[in-house]
């Protein structure tokens, strides 16, 4: 489980879990969200909202990962723009560390098979 600071004074914070960020993977939440200015505002956030809303309408299957993502992370109270701001650099860390301890794994079972 990960926190994200919700504001800037840091009063506020959102739980996020490792389901949450595979969800975010899995759908691709963030690609193509950001404006090539690079600035995380509102306007962010509700385009996110809207791409959510559109996707579990047109999903045929069980969308509860998306619904629970929603309901715990992206709909919660304290969810800004400074939020998803935080969201979005959690997210790449968790995308690194990942990709680090894949290519870890891969090295040992190199290494074990020589």
């Amino acid at each position: 489980m990960y926190t994200i600071q919700a504001n800037a004074s840091g009063t506020r914070s959102i739980e996020v879990s490792e389901k949450h960020l595979e969800t975010i993977e899995k759908y691709s939440l963030f690609q193509q969200l950001i404006d090539s200015n690079g600035i995380v505002d509102e306007t962010v956030l509700d385009k996110l909202k809207l791409n959510i809303r559109s996707l579990i309408a047109s999903m045929e299957e069980n969308s509860k990962d998306l619904l629970d993502l929603c309901i715990d992370v992206i709909y919660h109270n304290n969810m800004k723009a400074f939020g998803l701001h935080q969201l979005i650099l959690l997210y790449i860390k968790w995308e690194r560390e990942k990709e680090e301890k894949e290519d870890e794994e891969e090295s040992t079972e190199e290494n074990s098979n020589s």
